[in-house]
């Protein structure tokens, strides 16, 4: 995706993926795809790689290629043994401007990875790693990481709590509405600072009109 359309996607710096878990259902990847790097959040459009066994050649071509502010998204076809990424992918896509990288696999060099710094969900870290045969794999095709269908251009929201992916057409909507509960949220616990119960604040939002849940959590 070009700068000029990204351009036209919301700002998600602020959007937690818990919030958007408090209204919507679907698009969320398995939990143990998780950040190397506590506290960190990330969003931007997906570049899909489908990246089969031990043949990484597919990453080669996406590190190549990728624009930046992409999210690389790689499908490891259900391969739990191989680390599919490790220093030097780190550094090529750092390189390349890309804002993060989805892995439902796993990665190496896990001390390098935290040194260059780059945004990066995994299932967990391996020592057996994959080779280029270029036998295998594509690039830009939809895929699906953690039990989640990904196509190219889709948003990936991540952060501290998971990876959510999102309809570009329906990332805006679903911005303005996670911004104003998180905005809610905030209330609730001056609320409860203040000494109210959450039976007290309940009665109060009941009376008030409101109707959501008010037991989430904002940080």
């Amino acid at each position: 995706m070009s700068t000029a359309s990204k351009q036209m996607i919301p700002n998600l710096s602020q959007v937690q993926t818990t919030t958007l878990g408090s209204f919507l259902f679907e698009g969320f990847m398995v939990p143990s795809i998780q950040s190397i790097i506590p506290a960190t959040r990330i969003w931007g459009p997906a570049l899909t790689v489908r990246l089969p066994g031990t043949d990484g050649a597919a990453l080669v071509e996406a590190l190549s290629i990728a624009a930046a502010g992409e999210v690389i998204v790689i499908d490891r076809c259900g391969d739990l043994r191989h680390a599919c990424f490790g220093a030097i992918a780190a550094t090529a896509a750092l390189k390349r401007g890309v804002a993060g990288v989805v892995i439902d696999g796993f990665v190496t060099d896990l001390a390098a990875l935290l040194d260059i710094g780059l945004p990066v969900w995994c299932r967990g870290r391996s020592p057996i790693t994959t080779r280029s045969r270029g036998i295998a794999g594509h690039v830009g095709a939809v895929i699906n990481c953690g039990g989640t269908m990904v196509g190219p251009g889709d948003i990936i929201l991540a952060d501290e709590n998971g990876v959510v992916v999102l309809d570009p057409a329906m990332a805006g909507e679903h911005a303005a509405t996670a911004l104003r509960l998180q905005q809610e949220q905030i209330e609730v616990l001056h609320a409860l600072n203040a000494g109210k119960t959450l039976m007290e604040i309940a009665k109060a939002r009941s009376g008030s009109g409101e109707n959501r849940s008010i037991s989430g959590k904002t940080s």
